[in-house]
């Protein structure tokens, strides 16, 4: 018997999704997936329009005014930012600009039909601006001054930049339309801006401890004797020797009107009557003399 040799072929394994000629190749069924519902877009004018026809102590207005706040917050703090550098914490900065805030959420007026943030800005910016003129100033100084230090501080920057050198008094008058003495006051108030601590070092801690405080002088007691010590010289000068001796032998030399009587051969009752004399005529001339 003979046999033939046949060569079978292996079948093509088809994947499942794989498409037969002439069959459309079927849909995968995908799992529907749930997207959150967005918040429904609400302009702060609407909110405020809201807000104005509820009582201030209503749930509503608290859940309004705390959604106005989260909506500005941002730009409040953004406001107070372009002040830091100036001597004031940022985080004091930024309750100061929210209370701005607040008070802007408080007295919008919808009814006028401007936007909010046209009203929201002068607010924070004012409050900024109000807490710089009533807070940080070491002195109280005029109102004007405190109004025009930030113009003479710009002139002045803008002038030394200019110029290599800083302004006179003349110059600055002129440019800020002050009379000299205006300006000299003007200078003064400026500088009371900030204060030093009577606590701070006066040097180095490497050279000295001693504080400012240290280097300040008190009140010298002598100073009111000056005018009487030079007066007292001359009327001194005037008195007879011995009388001048009885006196610097009691009064410098503290011994008693016996001792002074052993020394110059009196008695103690003559020195008691020299001194007595002597007194009075000196008393009268210094009067005089005033």
């Amino acid at each position: 018997m003979s046999t033939s040799n046949t060569r079978t072929t292996p079948r093509r394994r088809t994947s499942p999704a794989a498409a037969r000629p002439g069959e459309r190749r079927p849909q995968q069924l995908r799992r529907p997936t749930r997207r959150p519902a967005a918040a429904p877009d609400v302009s702060a004018e609407e909110l405020l329009t809201e807000l104005a026809g509820l009582t201030a102590d209503a749930p509503e207005a608290e859940a309004i005014r705390a959604r106005l706040v989260q909506m500005y917050a941002p730009l409040a703090r953004r406001e107070a930012r372009r002040y830091r550098n100036r001597g004031e914490m940022l985080d004091d900065l930024e309750q100061v600009a929210m209370l701005g805030l607040m008070k802007a959420i408080a007295g919008f007026d919808p009814g006028f039909g401007k936007p909010f943030i046209s009203y929201l800005l002068p607010m924070v910016t004012g409050e900024l601006k109000r807490h710089f003129r009533d807070r940080t100033w070491a002195v109280r100084v005029p109102r004007k001054h405190q109004e025009k230090r930030s113009e003479l501080n710009r002139f002045t920057s803008e002038f030394s930049q200019r110029k290599g050198r800083a302004p006179t008094t003349a110059e600055i008058a002129e440019a800020l339309e002050l009379d000299v003495e205006e300006t000299v006051e003007l200078l003064d108030a400026a500088s009371a801006y900030s204060a030093l601590s009577l606590d701070a070092p006066r040097g180095s801690e490497e050279e000295d401890d001693a504080s400012l405080g240290d280097s300040l002088g008190s009140i010298d007691s002598d100073l009111e004797h000056v005018v009487d010590r030079e007066a007292l010289k001359a009327a001194l000068a005037n008195l007879p020797a011995q009388r001048r001796r009885i006196l610097l032998l009691r009064f410098f030399g503290n011994k008693t009107q016996a001792e002074i009587a052993q020394v110059i051969g009196v008695s103690q009752m003559h020195i008691s009557r020299l001194l007595k004399q002597t007194l009075a005529d000196l008393r009268a001339e210094m009067a005089g003399g005033a």
